[in-house]
């Protein structure tokens, strides 16, 4: 095992300590101290870490791969730059108690001028003690926990070894230089060290505003990502998973270009009403499209069905009435009607612009019918009323 260390060593240190050891990652905890961490990064770029990563792990032992960090001491002491230049096995201790227990693979930096009598720094296992309910040992100062391993009663290499693949929890966290991003890597519930400090957390980036880590577009006026639950300000921006804009008005997202609106029916009843109705006989439940006004406040509405009359002098009116809430925006009108006349059944169509609404209201369009004579039945199939918004 290699582990270099600069300005550690009271003596001796080696140009090679010197250069395998500059790390140019302090990132500040406070105005004096640092943040422990390792440094980020793999061979490929497709991994946030692989510094001091374990392989061939089997039995009671594993290898610990390469990696550098910083491991910050007290105010006085400062920041101590580690280097592991070799892939280096760790062995875990027999357990010949009759619980489990948890030990923690570390980077570790002894100080003489501080404390104790030697002066070096070492990849070490610090072991548990043996319980019903095993606990973490206590962390020496300058200590940097790479993995915690759960050792079960009895473990030893000719009985079972250490499940690595379950009974390991990885510790290693990430630091990078004051002002880059830092990769979030087994410290992401840690605080931000500095407001407009910037991190890395899965597919979003994030800026620390002091008090929490915001989503960087909420932070300087872009576009937020679709996860967002709540606008950072009213007239802020968010993608959505349909690929649309949506616009934050201080409540609610609203859609920054309301979609179509759209509702109908295949089966079908008949009237004989001369004034208009929203049901017909065998047809009971009126057919509306609830539609956002867009910011022109325009919106093109179609009607379509097909109408045919028990008597070859009638004529059936398929139209529509657009209500807000409770008030009447657009009555049901003749004016706006599709009409199919005599007792042949006919397709019918038509479609007209409404202007005036009240961008962002709800509005809901529903479908009336009539007959324009009282002693004939007007039927109604394949009812469609479509509403998309106009510029």
């Amino acid at each position: 095992m290699t582990v270099h260390s600069a300005w550690l060593l009271t003596n001796g240190q080696t140009a090679e300590d010197t250069r395998l050891t500059q790390l140019g990652a302090t990132l500040p905890a406070d105005p004096l101290t640092v943040r422990s961490g390792i440094l980020p990064g793999s061979a490929t770029g497709s991994a946030i870490v692989a510094a001091f990563g374990l392989t061939s792990q089997s039995g009671m032992s594993a290898t610990v791969g390469p990696g550098r960090a910083v491991i910050q001491g007290t105010a006085a002491q400062g920041a101590y730059p580690v280097t592991l230049s070799d892939a280096t096995p760790v062995t875990i201790a027999d357990n010949t108690s009759q619980y489990a227990r948890i030990d923690l693979v570390c980077l570790r930096v002894y100080d003489a001028s501080y404390a104790g009598e030697q002066t070096t720094a070492d990849l070490e296992v610090i072991q548990g003690t043996p319980s019903a309910v095993p606990v973490v040992p206590a962390i020496p100062e300058l200590t940097l926990p790479l993995y915690e391993v759960r050792v079960p009663a009895g473990a030893s290499a000719g009985g079972g070894g250490v499940d690595w693949t379950t009974q390991v929890l990885d510790l290693r966290a990430t630091t990078v230089a004051t002002g880059g991003v830092l990769p979030a890597y087994g410290n992401t519930t840690v605080p931000g060290a500095y407001p407009g400090q910037y991190r890395g957390l899965g597919n979003v980036l994030q800026r620390w505003d002091g008090t929490a880590w915001v989503p960087y577009p909420q932070a300087v006026g872009g576009i937020a990502p679709s996860d967002t639950f709540a606008g950072a300000y009213t007239g802020q921006y968010r993608d959505t998973f349909e690929s649309r804009l949506q616009r934050w008005d201080g409540t609610t997202w609203q859609e920054l270009v309301p979609g179509f609106s759209l509702n109908g029916a295949i089966a079908g009843g008949g009237t004989t009403s001369t004034a208009y109705v929203s049901t017909l006989t065998g047809a009971t439940t009126p057919i509306t499209a609830d539609f956002t006004a867009p910011a022109s406040g325009r919106v093109l509405v179609r009607v379509t069905g097909r109408v045919v009359s028990s008597s070859a002098t009638a004529s059936g009116y398929l139209t529509v009435a657009v209500t807000q809430g409770s008030t009447t925006f657009q009555a049901a009108s003749d004016d706006l009607a599709a009409v199919g006349s005599g007792a042949y059944p006919h397709s019918v169509a038509t479609e007209f612009q409404l202007g005036g609404m009240t961008p962002g209201l709800v509005y809901t369009a529903t479908l009336f019918y009539r007959s324009s004579i009282a002693s004939a039945t007007a039927t109604f199939a394949n009812r469609v009323v479509h509403v998309e918004p106009g510029r």
